[in-house]
C-alpha cells in the first residue's frame, strides 16, 4: 500500500504556515528543511533531529520554529537564516507578480507543495486568493494534472460553505489557480491552540460542511480529504470547505483503476476503505472523515493515534472507536450517536449520505434523539441479540466431559426486549412528532 500525501496543492486559501519565521514572514518547516539540504547547509539527519526536537518541544508546550532550533543547535547562523529568507522570500514572490491582470498583496502561506499569495484582481477590483505550483514541481506531469483538476472540480461547484474557484491557468512556466480569498482562520489553527468546541458551536460548523459535501456528492464529487485544515472559518462565522486537490468524480472508473491499492487522504482522518486502497469510493469516506474531524474538535485528540502514519491507519481498520462522550462527559448521547454512526468502519453502517447527517444533527440540536442513528443503533442491537439466542443453544465441548447444551440467560433476555421495546416505541413517537411539525 502506498501512503498518498493528501494534497499537493498546499495550504489552504488564507491558512498560514506553522513554520520557520523568514524575512517577516512563515515559510512551512518542511519546505525550509528541504531547502537547508539542497543547499547543503545540513544534513538530512541532522534537519530530522531538530525536526525531532520541534515536536518534543510542541509536545510540551512550546511552539518553536525549525530555524530556531537549528541556530541554537548551531547547525545554522542568524544570517544565513536571514540570508536564506530573502531568496526564498524573492523565489516566491517574483513568479505571481507576473501574471497577468493581478496584483500581489502579499503571501499568506507557503507549503513545499504551493505557495498562497493574497492579491487584487485588476479586472474587477476584488481582493483574490492565488495557489502557485512551485517551478520544480510545474515539470512533474502528475502534479500539474492534479493542480488542474482540484480547479476544474473547483469549478463545479457553487455553494455559500465552498471555497469559490475563480481561474487557473499558467504564465511564463508557472502554474496558477485563483480563487475566493477567505478571511478567516481553519479548524486546525483552534485546534492546535488547543480549542475545545462547544456542542452548539460544532454542530453549526459541521452542518455548514455537511451541506458542502451534500453539494458536492450530488454533482457526483468526493472530496476524499475532509480535514481541520480544509475547513475555513470566515470572520462571520461561515465555514468554508476548501481544497478540492484530492476530489475524484465518483463514476470515473480509469481514474479509481489507476489509483487502486493506494491511500488516497490524511492518516487521522482516512475512511477505511480509502486506506485499504479500494476502487468504489462513494460520498460515505467523507462523512467518515467529517466524522474524524467532529470528534477531534469536540473531544481535543484525534480518533486514533500513533508513532506513524502506518499505525495510526491501522487503528481505523482494526480498533474500536473510544465514544466521544467518554473524553467529553458534557457532550450529549445524541452528539456521540451521530459522530460514531458517520464513524463507523463498516460503511454499510454509517450515513448513507450527507442529507441524513444533516437530518439528525437538527434533531440534536434541538435537543432531541438522532432519529436515523438510534434506528441503526437499535437494529445492530436486535442482530446482535437474535445472534445470541441462536447460539444459545449450541452444542459446547466441557473439557473432561461429553458434549452439553448451554441454557440461555431467560432474565437477561426479557429485560434487554423489553428495552427495545420502549426504544422502538419511543423512535415512533418521535418520528409522528417530526412528521407532523
Amino acid at each position: 500500500m502506498t501512503v498518498t500525501p493528501s494534497s499537493p496543492s498546499g495550504p489552504a486559501p488564507s491558512e498560514r504556515s506553522n513554520g520557520s519565521s523568514l524575512g517577516g514572514d512563515l515559510v512551512d518547516d518542511t519546505f525550509f528543511g528541504r531547502v537547508v539540504t539542497e543547499q547543503r547547509l545540513a544534513t538530512p539527519e541532522e534537519v530530522a533531529a531538530c525536526s525531532a526536537k520541534q515536536k518534543e518541544l510542541a509536545a510540551a508546550g512550546k511552539k518553536m520554529s525549525l530555524a530556531e532550533i537549528m541556530v541554537r543547535a548551531g547547525y545554522l547562523t542568524g544570517t544565513q537564516v536571514k540570508r536564506m529568507g530573502r531568496g526564498m522570500d524573492d523565489s516566491m514572490t517574483r513568479p505571481a507578480q507576473q501574471i497577468p491582470g493581478f496584483q500581489i498583496i502579499q503571501r499568506v502561506g507557503a507549503g513545499a507543495m504551493a505557495t498562497v499569495y493574497k492579491a487584487k484582481q485588476i479586472s474587477l477590483d476584488r481582493v483574490v486568493a492565488i495557489k502557485v505550483l512551485p517551478k520544480r514541481l510545474s515539470e512533474n506531469r502528475e502534479f500539474v494534472d492534479r493542480f488542474y483538476k482540484e480547479g476544474r472540480a473547483a469549478a463545479k461547484l457553487n455553494h455559500n460553505n465552498i471555497v469559490q474557484a475563480i481561474d487557473v491557468g499558467e504564465h511564463a512556466g508557472f502554474h496558477y489557480f485563483v480563487m475566493e480569498f477567505i478571511d478567516g482562520k481553519t479548524v486546525y489553527d483552534d485546534l492546535v491552540k488547543n480549542k475545545l468546541y462547544a456542542e452548539r458551536e460544532a454542530i453549526q460548523i459541521v452542518l455548514q460542511v455537511a451541506s458542502a459535501l451534500q453539494h458536492a456528492h450530488q454533482r457526483g464529487l468526493i472530496h476524499r480529504d475532509v480535514k481541520p485544515k480544509n475547513i475555513m472559518i470566515t470572520t462571520a462565522g461561515v465555514a468554508k470547505l476548501a481544497d478540492m486537490g484530492l476530489a475524484r468524480e465518483a463514476n470515473d472508473v480509469e481514474a479509481a483503476m489507476a489509483e487502486a491499492g493506494r491511500a488516497y487522504g490524511t492518516p487521522y482522518y482516512i475512511a477505511p476503505e480509502q486506506i485499504r486502497g479500494e476502487v468504489n469510493i462513494d460520498a460515505r469516506a467523507d462523512i467518515y472523515s467529517l466524522g474524524a474531524t467532529f470528534y477531534h474538535m469536540v473531544t481535543g485528540r484525534v480518533p486514533f493515534d500513533g508513532p506513524t502514519p502506518s499505525a495510526v491507519m491501522h487503528k481505523h481498520l482494526k480498533e474500536p472507536l473510544t465514544p466521544p462522550d467518554h473524553i467529553n462527559k458534557g457532550l450529549s448521547t445524541g452528539l456521540a450517536e451521530v459522530i460514531e454512526c458517520m464513524m463507523a468502519k463498516d460503511r454499510e453502517l454509517r450515513y448513507s449520505s450527507a442529507a441524513d447527517v444533516i437530518r439528525d444533527l437538527e434533531s440534536v440540536a434541538r435537543g432531541e434523539p438522532p432519529p436515523l442513528a438510534r434506528q441503526r443503533y437499535d437494529s445492530n442491537l436486535l442482530e446482535r441479540l437474535a445472534d445470541g439466542t441462536r447460539t444459545a443453544g449450541a452444542r459446547v465441548e466441557v473439557e473432561g466431559g461429553p458434549p452439553v447444551v448451554t441454557g440461555v440467560n431467560w432474565n437477561l433476555f426479557i429485560a434487554v426486549s423489553a428495552l427495545l421495546l420502549v426504544s422502538v416505541v419511543l423512535n415512533v413517537l418521535l418520528l409522528v412528532r417530526l412528521s407532523s411539525n
